[in-house]
C-alpha cells in the first residue's frame, strides 16, 4: 500500500523585467516592505521642511499612505504607483499660487519635498482714467489729467493762466495748448496780471510763433483787457480767487457722472459767472469758457466716479506746480 505523499506548490515568483528575471522570495518580501516605507518617510520630510499650511501637509501623508498600500499589492503596481508619484511630482514642478495684497508666490516641488520658495510683485493693474485719456493720449496730456485738470486752485496768478488756457480751448485742443504752455508762459510773463495788463495788443498781435499767430487777434486783445479787469477785482474782493469762489460757497462741486455724455459744455453755474464777469468789462469769457474753466481750476469736479482722480483730486496738496 503505497501512500500518496503531498507535493508542496510552489509560490508563483513574480517576474519583474521583461526579460524574465526572476528573484528569491526573501527578497521579494524584503522589496516590497523598503516600498511601502519609502513614500511614508517622503511625506514625513514633506512635512517638517514645507511651509504649507497643515490641511495640506495632511492630504500629503494620506496621499502618500494610499500609494503605500496599493504598493504593497505586487511589485509592478508599486512600480505603477511610484511612477504616477513621480509623474504627480513633475507636474507640480513650478506652481504659482495668489496671495494677499496681489503679491505671487511661486512653489518648485519636487521629490523631497519643497525646494524653492520665491516672492515676485504683482503686475500693477493699469489706473482708470476719465474716458477721454486713452492709452493713445499724448504724454503731457495724460500728466495735465493725472496731476492738474480738476483739482482745486487759490492762487490769482494760476487761475489767471487757466483762464487764459481756457480762452485758448475754442481755438486749440488741449494736447496742443501744452505743447505751447512755454511759449504762453514766456510771451505773457509767466502770467503776472500786473505784466499782461501793460503789455501793447499790437505787440502781441505783431508777434509769430513758427510763423503763425499763437491764438487771433480778439483773442490776443481779450487777454490784456482781462488782465485789466482782474486786478480791478483784486482790489474789491482781495483776491481773484475769493470773488470766484464765491459763486460756489468755498466749496467744489461734485457732478458724479459715469459716462463722457453726461459732461455738459455749460451750466447755469457757468452762466452766471458768465454774465458777472462780462458785467465787470471781461471778453471772450462765454458761459462755455467758463465752464472750461471751472472744471481745469476745480471749482466743478467733473472726472467721472470711475476715474483715480475723482475723490484724490480735491485732496490736500494734490495739484502740483507745472
Amino acid at each position: 500500500m503505497s501512500v500518496a505523499t503531498e507535493q508542496p506548490v510552489a509560490e508563483t515568483r513574480p517576474i519583474l523585467a521583461p526579460t524574465g528575471n526572476r528573484v528569491p522570495i526573501f527578497e521579494d518580501r524584503r522589496r516590497k516592505k523598503e516600498i511601502a516605507k519609502k513614500p511614508a518617510e517622503k511625506a514625513k520630510k514633506v512635512i517638517s521642511q514645507s511651509p504649507v499650511k497643515p490641511a495640506a501637509a495632511a492630504a500629503a501623508v494620506v496621499r502618500c499612505s494610499v500609494s503605500a498600500d496599493s504598493s504593497s499589492d505586487s511589485s509592478s503596481a508599486a512600480s505603477s504607483s511610484s511612477g504616477s508619484i513621480v509623474n504627480s511630482v513633475k507636474s507640480l514642478s513650478s506652481r504659482r499660487t495668489k496671495i494677499g495684497n496681489g503679491v505671487a508666490k511661486s512653489m518648485k516641488i519636487g521629490p523631497e519635498g519643497v525646494e524653492a520658495l520665491t516672492i515676485s510683485p504683482a503686475i500693477p493693474l493699469p489706473v482708470k482714467r476719465c474716458d477721454w485719456i486713452t492709452p493713445n493720449s499724448e504724454p503731457l496730456y495724460t500728466r495735465f489729467h493725472d496731476e492738474e485738470w480738476g483739482t482745486p486752485v487759490h492762487d490769482d496768478v494760476k487761475l489767471f493762466e487757466l483762464l487764459v488756457l481756457s480762452q485758448a480751448l475754442s481755438e486749440l485742443s488741449w494736447p496742443l495748448i501744452l505743447s505751447k504752455r512755454p511759449v504762453f508762459r514766456k510771451l505773457f510773463d509767466e502770467f503776472n496780471p500786473k505784466s499782461v495788463a501793460n503789455l501793447e495788443p499790437e505787440r502781441l498781435i505783431s508777434m509769430r510763433v513758427h510763423g503763425s499767430k499763437l491764438l487771433s487777434e480778439p483773442k490776443l486783445r481779450a487777454i490784456v483787457e482781462n488782465a485789466k479787469q482782474l486786478i480791478k477785482i483784486q482790489q474789491e474782493f482781495g483776491s481773484f480767487s475769493n470773488y470766484l469762489w464765491r459763486f460756489v460757497s468755498n466749496k467744489p462741486i461734485r457732478t458724479g457722472f459715469r459716462y463722457t455724455r453726461q459732461v455738459p459744455a455749460k451750466t447755469p453755474k457757468s452762466e452766471l459767472i458768465s454774465k458777472d464777469l462780462m458785467q465787470r468789462g471781461f471778453c471772450c469769457v462765454g458761459p462755455t469758457v467758463v465752464y472750461s474753466f471751472m472744471q481745469v481750476s476745480g471749482v466743478v469736479n467733473d472726472h467721472l466716479i470711475t476715474c483715480f482722480r475723482y475723490n484724490e483730486s480735491e485732496k490736500p496738496g494734490s495739484r502740483t506746480n507745472t
